[in-house]
């Protein structure tokens, strides 16, 4: 019998109050812990702190823009796998090359669809969960082949 998994931790980072709130309100129907950063170098922080599954990030903040956070995190080994989702109110196709160049995985434009953030969510989370799942089998593998070795000898 598998463990229970624990709720995905989410880290909303956005400069705006009434941004931060309304996807605090939408992720009320999602089983998950939520934190929030409100500037580039408090999203820093929160992450070292928190080690959140999936990070919502807003491109224009304070400190850092969403796209120096993107960079940062994903040239630190403890962060480079970190589930990004840029939701910005930039919509040109430079912002968005940007953004995959910084290393995002996925984007939503403002104003935010609730149906659309929750199905993004809900599919980075299962691609990170089968992703974990294929480490581990990768990994119980890996030891079976050695300990298989180590007896042939």
């Amino acid at each position: 019998m598998a463990l229970p998994t624990p709720p995905p931790k989410i880290l909303i980072a956005d400069d705006n109050l009434q941004n931060v709130e309304l996807l605090e309100a939408y992720l009320a129907e999602v089983d998950c812990e939520i934190r929030t950063a409100h500037d580039g170098e408090e999203t820093l922080k929160v992450v070292a702190e928190f080690a959140p599954d999936l990070l919502l990030l807003d491109v224009m903040m304070p400190r850092l823009s969403g796209f120096e956070v993107c960079k940062k995190l994903r040239s630190n080994p403890a962060t480079k796998d970190l589930l990004i989702l840029m939701v910005t109110a930039l919509n040109e196709a430079a912002d968005f090359e940007r953004g995959v160049q910084a290393g995002t995985d996925d984007f939503l434009t403002k104003p935010v669809n609730k149906v659309e953030l929750l199905c993004r969510i809900r599919s980075l989370l299962r691609v990170r969960h089968l992703k974990s799942q294929l480490d581990r089998t990768l990994a119980y593998l890996a030891e079976f082949e050695s300990e298989s070795r180590d007896e042939g000898n």
